[in-house]
């Protein structure tokens, strides 16, 4: 998903701070979609309280919940949203319009569907692509309205929700049966039940949280915005802005969550939703305040520290796993359905939140030590490669040059 950085045509020259944030998204991302892998999603709360680990699961869950649950993806998608920016500011400069990026976007679709539907239900790929092509059509907008309405749209989606209801099939199956149905056919080893569950939850997936596209949409605004600025590409230029989102926006997300978390511990949850209208769209517009206002606290913060010469080589290791982003992303469906699924070794949700951390930090070790070799020796990850190569309509060079000195 680094529809972005590349300076040419050749990806020789990067920006290294966007590549290194890309990485740290990706992280989260990982954190947060094992929980899916592993099967532990689709547990009601009486089952988990059955696992060994039930103990220090609630708090690790609270960790993930607080720290990355919908930010790591904010942030993701903000990247997006500055990628588009920067790869239509150099075809126009170009003189070659939106043909280039229209077609990366149609291959990333093509690309998103295969995965959603033959590999994981929880793709974000095809939101990508779907709201990609969207944002063509509106980056004729200026740029504060352009960001007027993307915040807009991030934080009042529940206004949406009386045309959603109306439009969402009426014998649309409730989540409980649902993650009943999932589970058991993720956990057959039967191939074909797997891929039957996969493609039925998908698709029910994407109506009952039909939520997630708005989400997406408004993340790519605002990242466009950022990237027609230049916030990320120049931060020392923005420092103001980016500390005092900083200042405001970790803080902000942290506090916001922990009240969610301590309404919802209460059980209040129902309470305010049945107190009023006004109850209701504070609780619900607050749930998408806080991952948004987190998700660009963590980005300001981020470019803060790479300003910084020695955050800067601490962090850059970060930059391989950013620009191998659709690489990573693809492989760690692979993986968590290799190790978690009844089609692969089947570890299932047994394992708790301790083995979701201990995968988490071998896989992504392991994607970081991949990273540092494959771009030693290639100038694109290979899924990075092919989507170019079929945006482009014919192979492009893959194989770096060997330089010898005389």
């Amino acid at each position: 998903m680094s529809a972005n950085a590349e300076v040419d045509a050749s990806g020789s020259e990067r920006l290294a701070l966007i590549d290194a944030l890309r990485g740290a998204a990706l992280a989260g991302v990982l954190l947060v979609n094992l929980g899916g892998f592993s099967l532990y999603y689709f547990l009601d709360p009486a089952q988990r309280a059955t696992l060994p680990t039930a103990g220090i699961d609630r708090w690790l869950a609270l960790a993930v919940q607080l720290l990355a649950q919908d930010k790591a993806i904010t942030l993701f998608s903000l990247l997006f949203g500055v990628g588009i920016a920067m790869q239509a500011e150099r075809a126009r400069a170009r003189g070659l319009g939106d043909g280039p990026l229209l077609r990366r976007l149609l291959v990333l679709l093509a690309i998103g569907l295969l995965h959603a539907h033959f590999v994981w239900w929880g793709d974000i790929l095809t939101f990508y692509a779907i709201a990609g092509l969207l944002l063509l059509a509106l980056r004729r907008l200026p740029d504060n309205l352009l960001l007027a309405a993307g915040l807009g749209l991030a934080l009042f989606t529940p206004l949406l929700a009386p045309i959603a209801y109306r439009l969402l099939p009426a014998n649309l199956p409730d989540e409980a049966r649902m993650h009943a149905l999932a589970f058991t056919a993720f956990s057959s080893p039967d191939p074909g039940a797997a891929l039957r569950g996969n493609v039925a939850y998908a698709h029910w997936n994407w109506l009952a949280l039909w939520s997630v596209f708005p989400f997406v949409l408004a993340r790519l605004m605002i990242g466009d915005w950022v990237g027609r600025r230049g916030l990320l590409q120049d931060p020392a230029a923005h420092h103001r802005l980016l500390r005092l989102v900083f200042l405001i926006g970790v803080p902000l997300g942290l506090a916001g969550g922990i009240a969610l978390e301590a309404i919802e511990a209460a059980g209040l949850t129902p309470v305010v939703l049945d107190a009023g209208r006004v109850a209701e769209f504070a609780l619900r517009t607050l749930r998408r305040l806080v991952p948004l206002a987190q998700g660009l606290g963590y980005a300001a913060g981020f470019a803060l520290l790479f300003l910084r010469p020695g955050w800067a080589r601490r962090l850059a290791w970060l930059a391989p796993v950013g620009r191998m982003a659709l690489t990573h992303y693809l492989a760690q469906s692979v993986l968590g359905i290799a190790l978690f699924y009844g089609v692969g070794l089947g570890l299932g949700p047994t394992g708790g939140l301790p083995l979701r951390f201990m995968v988490w930090a071998a896989i992504f070790a392991a994607q970081a030590a991949f990273s540092v070799w494959w771009l030693a020796r290639f100038r694109l990850g290979p899924a990075e490669w092919l989507w170019r190569s079929l945006a482009a309509g014919r192979a492009l060079p893959l194989r770096r040059i060997a330089t010898t000195s005389a």
